[in-house]
């Protein structure tokens, strides 16, 4: 069992709620990290279609045999009305840590628990591992291992071939819960727009470019967005753009939530290929952002990561927005630091100079320089920037 960050949060939470959800994409260890944290509550898999059935059948009665310890509730998006039944008997029982929810699908399930769960429960995310939680147990790789490999639990729990588990997980993705959300009559036409979201990591989503290339409507195009970051294979960051009189790009840019996953749509075979891949730096870029957003919602946060680019090729990878301040992030995959690297965070810190007190430049090398507000740190630390103070 790799200790989990967000371990800690969940413990806390369940004892100032009746209700814990905990939401994230399948097989990121959620499962795991909530049976091994509440032993003692009874476990149900609503994935298993002759349990489904009986409380489908009779809520109520299912309902009726939970014990006071309470009980663990896995995939709960396959039967959402069951939240409501939830509600009437956390409210006749009156006390915290009863039930532990979590869901893979956030179209299913975010209208369901506003209308049902609303001040009864934690919302909290899980994804799969980051390098921290990694490396508590010494696993520490070079980035194009950490890239082609990806961060998902099982791929370290069994040492799995990266390159078969992802073929699985797509394959699995699209028969299993594509097709249950949204009527896609060619799947291949379906996995030809993942292959080309994955070459567009880290850049701007232009929803005619990508519609022009599928032959479809944009309408589709947006469709199949939202359906992958409600399943969290996607995630979007936006432009930032307070407190900035400049004509500021609108549109946000995406990333994939885990970078293995993204190297097997590109067809990248193995962690040298990565070495003179086109991708290595986009790829770079989506893990450092990715770590960001793990430390986040790992620590219940609320993700707050923004980009800036203007209309004159000004442009800063990250900000990550603390309270009132802003941290500047530079990333580059280069193993050496070069003095250029500080030019988009000289240029922000121009024009938000009274909320920036520190930046960064995250690369791939472990030599650490300081120049001015600004420090060079290796990528293994990015998560650590991103914590809350």
């Amino acid at each position: 069992m790799i200790p989990r960050t967000l371990a800690k949060e969940m413990l806390m939470l369940s004892g100032q709620y009746p209700v814990v959800t905990v939401l994230g994409p399948r097989q990121s260890g959620k499962s795991t990290l909530v049976k091994y944290l509440f032993p003692e509550k009874t476990y149900v898999n609503l994935e298993a279609p002759d349990e489904r059935r009986m409380i489908e059948q009779d809520p109520r009665s299912f309902l009726s045999r939970i014990s006071a310890a309470g009980a663990i509730i896995d995939e709960v998006q396959r039967f959402p009305d069951l939240l409501s039944y939830i509600q009437v008997h956390v409210d006749t029982h009156n006390h915290n840590g009863q039930f532990i929810l979590t869901g893979s699908h956030q179209l299913e399930l975010h209208q369901a628990i506003t209308q049902s769960l609303a001040g009864r429960t934690a919302v909290l995310t899980l994804l799969p591992f980051s390098i921290s939680e990694l490396k508590s147990l010494n696993l520490a790789f070079d980035a194009e291992d950490y890239l082609f490999q990806g961060f998902f639990p099982k791929l370290y729990r069994q040492k799995m071939n990266p390159s078969r588990y992802y073929q699985d997980y797509v394959s699995t993705y699209l028969e299993r819960d594509v097709r249950r959300m949204i009527n896609i009559k060619d799947l291949g036409l379906f996995q030809d727009f993942l292959y080309l979201i994955a070459g567009r990591i880290g850049q701007l989503i232009n929803y005619n470019n990508i519609s022009n290339d599928l032959g479809v409507s944009n309408h589709t195009v947006k469709q199949w967005i939202s359906i992958l970051e409600a399943s969290y294979i996607l995630f979007k960051i936006r432009p930032y753009f307070e407190n900035i009189g400049k004509r500021i790009v609108k549109s946000s840019k995406i990333y994939f939530t885990d970078p293995g996953l993204a190297c097997y749509l590109l067809g990248i075979e193995n962690a040298t290929q990565l070495h003179r891949s086109p991708f290595k730096g986009p790829l770079f870029e989506n893990m450092v952002v990715l770590e960001c957003l793990k430390a986040r919602y790992h620590h219940g946060k609320v993700p707050n990561l923004y980009f800036y680019r203007d209309n004159h090729q000004h442009e800063v990878d990250l900000l990550i927005k603390n309270g009132t301040d802003l941290i500047p992030v530079e990333i580059k995959s280069s193993k050496t630091f070069h003095p250029e690297f500080l030019k988009g965070l000289k240029y922000i810190d121009s024009l938000l100079s009274d909320q920036i007190t520190k930046g960064y430049v995250i690369y791939a090398g472990n030599q650490s320089y300081q120049v001015g507000k600004f420090k060079s740190v290796h990528f293994s630390e990015a998560g650590d920037l991103a914590k809350a103070p």
